[in-house]
């Protein structure tokens, strides 16, 4: 686990673009994991800047979301198809029709959820996958108690993220869908590199757990721990409570130019 303490949200967005744009220069087909939420919006905003100059193109990758409401119709403004695409795919060259998310329609969501495992697999298995973390220190909808084996599935969205999230629904926490669809953490773990990104002072203790805690169901992203190949991207207040943090800062100042994410 490569930790990397930044200055502020431009220096987090610019590093977390390079984290991705890495493999893409690679290989132009890379397949994309792609996360809703405020935390990689920097991140998504860099990658179009380098879109727009010419800089890099997304138009040979794939890409797969973490989650997905289940029951919003189609076209519905909160659900996360509908959300990446306002805030990524509409800004780069990525084909909208390469973007696949979970079917939150499905008559047979369980088979939806299989088919959904087995669309990654086909497609090579996800090269980059970014992801946040919740203050409670959930990854995509597996909350506190989730397996860390669990793969894509149904799950009931519990009252407090129903009350959060109804910001996104004007308000009402009744128009918060009950269900969602979610990659599981061993799917999540799948991934050939994980980039998690957190700011903010809300996400310190989420981030101590998830970097220097004991590996546990109750910080479901501490499972994180597991992965061969993970870059933790974090502004200083989000790193405010770890206890290595200066050692995690020169160690990522010395880093060799040669050495990538």
């Amino acid at each position: 686990m490569e930790v990397v303490i930044l200055e502020d949200e431009e220096q987090v967005g610019r590093v977390g673009a390079d984290a991705v744009a890495q493999h893409v220069l690679a290989d132009p087909s890379s397949v994309l994991g792609l996360a809703t939420g405020s935390s990689p919006l920097p991140v998504y905003q860099e990658l179009a800047a380098r879109v727009r100059r010419a800089e890099l193109s997304l138009a040979g990758c794939r890409a797969f979301l973490l989650d997905e409401y289940v029951g919003l119709p189609p076209g519905h403004p909160e659900s996360y198809r509908e959300v990446i695409m306002r805030d990524f795919v509409d800004h780069v060259d990525l084909i909208p029709a390469q973007v696949q998310g979970p079917d939150g329609l499905a008559e047979d969501v369980r088979e939806a959820c299989s088919a959904y495992e087995q669309a990654i697999a086909d497609a090579g298995g996800v090269d980059v996958q970014l992801l946040g973390v919740g203050s409670d220190g959930h990854v995509a909808f597996n909350e506190p108690g989730s397996s860390l084996g669990s793969r894509t599935r149904i799950k009931t969205l519990t009252g407090q993220t129903r009350r959060d999230n109804a910001r996104f629904f004007g308000g009402d926490v009744a128009a918060v869908p009950q269900h969602c669809i979610t990659q599981g953490i061993g799917t999540i773990l799948d991934a050939r590199h994980l980039v998690l990104v957190a700011m903010g002072v809300a996400k310190a203790e989420a981030v101590h757990s998830l970097v220097e805690g004991a590996v546990s169901a109750l910080w479901p992203a501490s499972a994180l721990q597991l992965h061969a190949h993970v870059t933790v991207i974090l502004d200083g207040a989000a790193a405010s409570r770890l206890q290595l943090k200066d050692y995690y800062r020169e160690a990522y100042a010395v880093k060799p130019a040669w050495q990538g994410f």
